[in-house]
């Protein structure tokens, strides 16, 4: 087998990108930077097993030559720069916050198009109306995620997954190597401090809103529907991209937070890598869940968006009244909730019952290895404002 450091060499990676896209431009060179730090950190740092290895390289490909083919049709349609992107819905809650249900919720709603998944994982040729529901890219899709889920079993347990089910924003800025999910998949502590705490997010942004803009060139879309957790620890950068935004962010105790998304990453990362543990991951995450609350914070002090245009959810009143709590936001969407479309989500919910936020099932506290009353104290200020309850911790 080929080492790491042959295999996630940036030049053979281009070259196979461009080999598979047929196409040789990668509009703004802003990817380049995000790569390097992210190949230096997978070769030394994320002890990729053969598997992993081989996973990296053909997402890496996978994602430039994405890249490649959207700014290649650009290029043929200039029309599709014209494509407006107004007032989207953005959700922006922590991982773990019930952010995933509440936007599948959303998304059955008509009037809010959310990016799916195998649109996200193929977007060239943009996606048809008429074709729309029966495009070939599902069942592709649908196969990659079932073959990812008997790779790692039980991983839709933390995460549901499906071709159709709406996907997040980290699948899209990945396109500019300027993205949460690297650090969720891989052990790469290097690349996600330069991303949470170097890395200029504008142009991770400006690539996003070409995405949808793409998206929605064949296949209209009156409104969008977003999410991502990644949102929260860059609002600035997300307000100079969509500065007309509606953000709603959701609430849960921290150390619930951390213990889960450290159980998420660890899970996760097994697909990759023969060493990884839950101890590891929070001892990684607990300080960046953290930095998450305290800048979100300080980017509400400063008005990045407008008060009327963002609204709060806490996990555990959205657990007690989901379809109640969404019929609120309609308000501040200046949207109607209609008897039909709240019986669609009502139909997803008994679909999707999930499993009320997985605690003392899937994850304890106790994994983390963490001091949780250390992390109680700095957590306070952000439960303060939100009046965030603590959670037990076992």
């Amino acid at each position: 087998m080929t080492s790491a450091t042959e295999r996630l060499d940036r030049d053979l990676l281009v070259e196979q990108a461009i080999a598979t896209a047929g196409a040789d431009d990668f509009g703004e060179p802003t990817w380049t930077e995000g790569l390097d730090h992210l190949l230096t950190s997978l070769r030394d740092e994320a002890r990729l097993n053969d598997l992993g290895v081989e996973i990296a390289t053909g997402e890496v490909v996978g994602y430039l030559a994405t890249r490649l083919a959207i700014t290649a049709w650009r290029a043929e349609h200039p029309e599709v720069a014209a494509g407006p992107v107004e007032r989207p819905i953005v959700i922006v809650g922590q991982p773990r916050t019930g952010t995933t249900i509440l936007y599948d919720l959303l998304a059955q709603d008509p009037r809010l198009r959310a990016p799916l998944t195998w649109e996200v994982d193929a977007p060239c040729p943009p996606p048809e109306t008429a074709t729309f529901a029966t495009d070939p890219r599902i069942a592709t899709s649908q196969a990659t995620l079932e073959l990812a889920d008997s790779i790692i079993p039980g991983f839709t347990d933390f995460h549901p997954l499906g071709a159709t089910l709406a996907q997040e924003c980290v699948r899209i800025t990945a396109g500019d190597f300027r993205s949460m999910i690297f650090p969720a998949q891989y052990r790469v502590p290097s690349y996600d401090r330069w991303l949470l705490h170097e890395a200029d997010m504008a142009p991770a942004y400006r690539w996003h809103r070409r995405f949808l803009q793409h998206l929605q060139s064949r296949h209209p879309a009156s409104r969008w529907l977003l999410k991502s957790p990644a949102h929260l620890w860059h609002l600035d950068a997300l307000a100079g991209e969509y500065p007309d935004a509606v953000v709603v962010q959701t609430h849960r105790d921290p150390l619930k937070v951390i213990a889960s998304v450290s159980a998420l990453a660890a899970h996760l990362r097994r697909m990759a890598s023969d060493e990884t543990s839950v101890a590891e991951a929070a001892d990684e995450y607990a300080d960046d869940i953290l930095v998450g609350l305290e800048r979100g914070m300080a980017a509400r002090d400063r008005n990045v968006f407008p008060a009327e245009q963002v609204v709060d959810v806490h996990f555990s009143s959205f657990l007690a009244d989901p379809i109640g709590v969404i019929a609120g936001l309609y308000g501040r969407f200046e949207l109607e909730l209609t008897p039909e479309v709240a019986d669609r989500m009502r139909a997803f919910l008994a679909a999707h019952p999930g499993d009320g936020g997985g605690g003392g099932t899937r994850y304890r506290f106790a994994d983390t290895g963490l001091d949780a009353e250390e992390l109680r104290e700095r957590a306070a200020a952000y439960q303060e404002r939100y009046a965030v309850e603590s959670e037990p911790v076992t």
